[in-house]
């Protein structure tokens, strides 16, 4: 027993190094992408952004109408990430380089992330492909090197308030996790539902744990604005439906069809809390019944948001791409590659909203990408069993046979 144990530390430390590595050498990609292509044109609104947050404060600026700018629609802790930000470009640090470091740090953190919740569902040879995986994926590449924005950092907190609640057992920290994500992009708003679930089927104690994490962030970061200008944080960030471009899924899809414009226009308008809805209704559902998968059920939920969505954006792929990596190795990396390549050649255009007719067939077949692995997704979770929780690493005594007779371990499998 000695020798497994010793086998399996072995086997797990190295599988973790080489994620490790893989997550590094993607965060470099990342930044040398950031420091030597100007990226879209969202670089250059975050920079008017952080110049008004500057000037007006990151409360007030959601009452301010900023000329030549779209709506500013982001929560509040944007706000403070963009006062910091434009503080460190004073320093000489180009700005363009700084606004896509929070997407990238949030992708090596995701890999490592990625690995760990699926280690505890599988191998290790599986968790290792899948956290590199994460490293490499074309989509968050482009979406998180070039692009930017704050999706990716959003995703990676809404994972791991999964792992801490039912891997780690850690509600307060879980708790904080799920404030922090809705608090920098609100999108995974439609998970804490499931979260909430899973908390409660845990007994008292964790809920109360879980809610006070929760609470005491949302209130500290939130209260401000909602004091000051709760009319304006209502229109701007909590009733936002995204822009009216017909790019992506139902909407492209009615487009092509020739639906009545009053139907696209119901959807892309107060339609799109239904589909809120249906998403955060499956996740309870989910997480309800198989509560010990609640990583892979917010994996789901967002990419199902996705796939709902009546808005368009390329940086918007960023919410399946972890996502469909704690569900398995292939559906990830099926939608890595080709919604990635859709990514990339859509950058490449004139505009990041303007895409071509290669670029919008490549959406279409993507957007089937994810139906499948969303529908692999809830199969596995259903066929997980109802009651029997992840193990964790200190609990798990099985290693692969080529381990039992060596004690120095074997390849990782």
């Amino acid at each position: 027993m000695g020798i497994r144990m010793r086998c399996e530390t072995w086997d797990v430390r190295r599988a973790r190094a080489v994620v490790l590595i893989a997550a590094a050498a993607g965060l470099l990609t990342r930044m040398l992408i950031a420091a030597n292509m100007p990226g879209p044109a969202d670089v250059r609104i975050f920079q008017g952004f952080a110049k008004a947050v500057v000037r007006y404060g990151p409360i007030r600026i959601y009452e301010q109408s900023l000329p030549g700018l779209p709506v500013y629609n982001h929560p509040p802790l944007a706000g403070w990430m963009l006062l910091g930000l434009n503080e460190l470009s004073e320093l000489g640090i180009p700005f363009g380089t700084l606004i896509r470091s929070p997407a990238s740090i949030a992708d090596f953190f995701c890999a490592l992330l990625v690995f760990e919740i699926v280690r505890r569902r599988g191998s290790v040879g599986t968790a290792v492909a899948c956290g590199v995986g994460v490293a490499v994926s074309p989509v968050l590449i482009a979406t998180s090197g070039y692009h930017g924005n704050t999706d990716a950092v959003a995703i990676t907190f809404a994972l791991a308030a999964a792992h801490l609640l039912v891997d780690r057992k850690s509600p307060l920290a879980a708790g904080v996790s799920t404030a922090l994500s809705i608090s920098v992009k609100f999108i995974p708003v439609v998970a804490i539902p499931a979260l909430f679930v899973v908390a409660l089927r845990a007994g008292r104690p964790v809920l109360i744990r879980f809610t006070a994490g929760f609470a005491a962030l949302v209130a500290l970061i939130w209260t401000p604005v909602l004091v000051t200008v709760p009319q304006n944080l209502m229109e701007n960030v909590l009733e936002y439906a995204g822009g009216s471009y017909r790019l992506w899924g139902l909407v492209r899809f009615a487009d092509v069809l020739g639906l009545p414009q009053s139907f696209i226009t119901f959807i892309q308008g107060d339609g799109h809390f239904l589909f809120v809805l249906v998403c955060a209704t499956a996740g309870v559902w989910l997480a309800w019944l198989r509560p010990a998968q609640l990583p892979g059920v917010v994996a789901v939920t967002m990419g199902l948001l996705l796939l709902l969505s009546t808005a368009s954006a390329l940086q918007y792929l960023t919410w399946a791409a972890a996502g469909l990596f704690v569900i398995g190795f292939w559906e990830g990396a099926a939608y890595s590659c080709l919604l990635g390549l859709t990514a990339v050649l859509g950058y490449q255009g004139r505009s990041a909203v303007h895409w071509s007719e290669t670029v919008l067939h490549l959406g279409e077949a993507g957007w089937f990408v994810l139906a499948a692995g969303l529908v692999s997704g809830i199969r596995k979770i259903l066929a997980a069993p109802p009651a029997v929780p992840p193990q964790s690493s200190a609990a798990r005594t099985s290693v692969p046979a080529s381990c039992t007779s060596q004690p120095t371990g074997s390849a990782v499998n």
